[in-house]
């Protein structure tokens, strides 16, 4: 048995210009943090007791004889990418909602295929996790879907992830100076709007006509310089909020979908209430909103949007690991199941192994 945990991501800037149909012609950036806020994934082999040959675990529960007959798209498609051919059994827990603009199906993605690899006894760099989930999600689900969350998923941490135009994806630690992570993470709050939304959908609104975009997305790569310079420096933070603002407005004017009149609401009532910035996280219309303001003025944005949940979180920096490994029998062999008949090797097996990062 395999437990996986992987981290949901926080964008700053550079959102959009992580589709390949832009980047590949003229690159982007994407200035992002993982947050401590996991999805969890629990796989092992199915022993061969059942007539189901795959038990799937999330907001639905499956039971399939064969991988085609699986109907959680990703599972489906990680599966027949590896060609297992053995049962499994496959839990899913997350600490958010899913379609809420925190890069949750990619991180489901990132801990799959971790903890699979994982039980299969392979140890994957986070670069070939994320490069793997990436080719999954664009290549053959063919969702509209960028190449930043699964990259800040596999790698953890606050980074910059710059992509090139032919397609090499580098991961660059940002070097803030002793203690600005932290200041920087004390002045953001995190509130959950009650929306949410499919994130493939509302990009696919407007991923089609990014070359017409051309302007704001290189007006969106400038920005990742520009917040880059605020946050390795002793500039005021409030810079950082002050362009966080002028990227989400920039944002609204993308496409159609990315904001409605409730969220616009919310949104300058924390302004009003003393907020340098924000923006909605994800491609929009639904999800979590990220404020940006002075510690001192957080109470008070706190109470003027009294009617959201408030999510409290800290930046992590370890991305996808395995935190449980356990070896199980090996039921691969019909002669080594019949020579299990008595069941004795479950009380005979051995206590788990210490936590393996994997």
């Amino acid at each position: 048995m395999v437990i996986t945990r992987t981290p949901y991501r926080v964008s700053f800037f550079g959102g959009g210009t992580d589709y390949p149909s832009w980047y590949l012609k003229n690159g982007g950036a994407v200035l992002a943090t993982s947050i401590d806020k996991y999805c969890y994934l629990t796989v092992r082999y199915l022993p061969p007791f059942f007539e189901h040959r795959y038990h799937i675990v999330y907001s639905k529960n499956e039971n399939c004889r064969e991988i085609a007959e699986i109907q959680h798209p990703p599972v489906r498609a990680i599966l027949q990418e590896m060609k297992f051919d053995r049962g499994l059994e496959i839990h899913h827990d997350g600490d958010l909602p899913a379609r809420s603009g925190m890069g949750s199906s990619s991180s489901f993605a990132v801990g799959l295929l971790h903890a699979l690899r994982a039980l299969r006894q392979e140890t994957p760099t986070k670069h070939e996790l994320a490069l793997e989930a990436i080719r999954i999600e664009q290549e053959c689900l063919r969702e509209a879907v960028g190449s930043q969350d699964q990259t800040i998923a596999a790698h953890g941490g606050l980074n910059l992830v710059r992509f090139k135009p032919g397609g090499e994806i580098a991961v660059e630690p940002v070097a803030a100076p002793a203690g600005r992570a932290q200041e920087l993470n004390d002045h953001l709050l995190l509130f959950f709007t009650g929306l949410s939304r499919t994130s493939s959908q509302i990009a696919a609104s407007y991923i089609d006509q990014l070359d017409s975009k051309e302007r704001q997305l290189e007006t969106y790569k400038q920005m990742v310089d520009e917040a880059l310079k605020i946050v390795t420096s002793d500039r005021p933070l409030r810079e950082f909020g002050e362009l966080l603002h002028e990227a989400w407005q920039l944002k609204r004017s993308i496409g159609r979908g990315v904001t409605n009149d409730e969220i616009d609401c919310s949104y300058e009532t924390a302004r009003k209430a003393g907020a340098w910035g924000g923006k909605l996280l994800g491609a929009g219309g639904g999800g979590f909103l990220l404020v940006f303001a002075d510690p001192a003025r957080h109470e008070a944005i706190k109470k003027s949007l009294g009617d959201l949940l408030e999510i409290p979180f800290r930046f992590e920096g370890l991305g996808s690991r395995v935190i449980f490994y356990d070896r199980q029998i090996d039921y691969s062999h019909k002669d080594r199941a019949r020579q299990n008949q008595s069941l004795r090797p479950f009380a005979e097996a051995p206590l788990p192994n210490p936590v393996s990062d994997r």
